[in-house]
């Protein structure tokens, strides 16, 4: 009976922790050191299992007694060998949803490192759980993993104590698993700024918010081109690296990439003061173009010495006043950037070959830059009533011609 009112109890602050808090450390640090308080030898458990992610096929969370929490991602590329040879992956292909080994008494045939290696740590006993969620996404479930190194391993009282728990803590981390992968999932297809827009109910067609914005639009020249000639998946491969090398200084800079254009896309750096100048958003936007404008030639560098075809980029800044919000049809919507400083910036993107220029700035955006810029001149741009006056860095190499790039 014992067992059984403390069971209820650590499921009662199991619930209230998951219904008020996301944070899934906090939630296991906790329950641990509960679990600890009362009387079970806990020394360590683990939390693990597969995530929606573009970088990482699995998250795993490891608690030691005394240590505290330690978050580990493991990446796609990683080698399947040590997941074949798991305590998880047996326990899957057994089709069961539990096993109990005692570390003290390992036989050679249960090949698993990483009960030897806790026995090697004292560890004597180790329980394992796999809770299962609902079909239909990638998050097929967790794995809960229980050590201690009493002597004899855990007694009846505590196995029952983990067991009872089971249920509540398997619910929780599947609320708190889909609360991760909708931020996450978000994030990576609209943006984390967009994400939390969206996440905070921003969702109506129509419902935006009028900002000031720093816009940097980059296209990769000669693409069309050279994806005329080229297998699909190479060009796949090749344009992915160019937006890496293209799109981490903006990000890196406090820009959010709000659109993939083919093969360029169109970022954003909000200014929440707009009359502070010189400007320190705009200061980052330019830093991060120039960084983008590098990063692409010591890529294009290297594909150059490796025999490949380079992709030389054009950059654009300008800076407007810009509707930030929803726009689409009733069900399929677009959280982006909608105005006529973005019409502006995809004119001005036009002109970077025939000035030959990879960077330009509009005159708007040189008119909150404390940098030393260089006039190009003023030009006429296709649907727009006045000429606009352009503006590039000085010291950048000028366009490399598309001939020169066997394009």
């Amino acid at each position: 009976m014992e067992t059984e009112r403390l069971s209820a109890r650590l499921r009662d602050w199991i619930t209230e922790r998951a219904t008020a808090s996301d944070d899934g450390e906090a939630l296991l640090d906790g329950l641990c050191n509960a679990l600890c308080d009362a009387g079970v030898p806990l020394w360590r458990a683990s939390v693990s299992g597969p995530t929606i992610d573009p970088a990482h096929r699995s998250v795993g969370l490891t608690w030691y007694a005394q240590e505290g929490m330690t978050l580990v991602f493991i990446p796609h590329e990683q080698d399947e060998a040590m997941w074949l040879r798991s305590p998880i992956f047996a326990l899957l292909e057994s089709g069961e949803h539990s096993v109990r080994y005692r570390l003290e008494a390992l036989r050679n045939g249960e090949d698993f490192p990483i009960l030897h290696e806790l026995r090697d740590q004292g560890g004597t006993d180790y329980l394992l759980h796999l809770i299962t969620f609902a079909p239909g996404i990638a998050l097929r479930g967790v794995a809960l993993s229980f050590a201690t190194r009493a002597q004899g391993g855990f007694d009846q009282d505590s196995v029952s104590v983990i067991e009872g728990i089971l249920p509540t803590l398997g619910l929780a981390l599947a609320r708190l698993s889909l609360a991760h992968t909708l931020r996450e999932v978000l994030g990576t297809y609209v943006g984390p700024v967009t994400a939390g827009q969206v996440l905070e109910g921003n969702v109506r067609r129509g419902q935006g918010r009028t900002v000031s914005a720093a816009i940097l639009l980059a296209d990769l020249r000669g693409f069309t081109a050279l994806s005329d000639r080229s297998d699909p998946l190479d060009m796949v491969t090749w344009l992915n690296e160019h937006f890496d090398a293209l799109g981490d200084p903006v990000t890196g800079r406090g820009g959010e990439i709000l659109k993939f254009l083919g093969d360029g896309f169109l970022a954003a750096f909000t200014v929440p003061d707009a009359g502070a100048l010189p400007c320190n958003v705009c200061r980052e936007a330019l830093s991060a173009a120039v960084d983008a404008l590098a990063a692409n030639d010591a890529l294009n560098a290297r594909r150059r010495a490796a025999g490949r075809p380079e992709l030389p980029a054009d950059l654009v800044l300008h800076f407007g006043e810009v509707v930030y919000g929803n726009v689409g049809t009733g069900r399929r919507l677009d959280f982006t950037l909608i105005g006529r400083a973005v019409n502006e910036a995809s004119r001005i993107e036009g002109q970077c070959q025939s000035l030959g220029h990879p960077l330009l700035i509009s005159d708007a955006f040189a008119a909150r830059c404390a940098d030393a810029l260089e006039e190009v001149g003023t030009v006429p741009l296709r649907g727009l009533a006045r000429p606009q006056r352009l503006w590039t860095l000085p010291g950048l190499d000028r366009s490399v011609p598309v001939a020169a790039t066997g394009q």
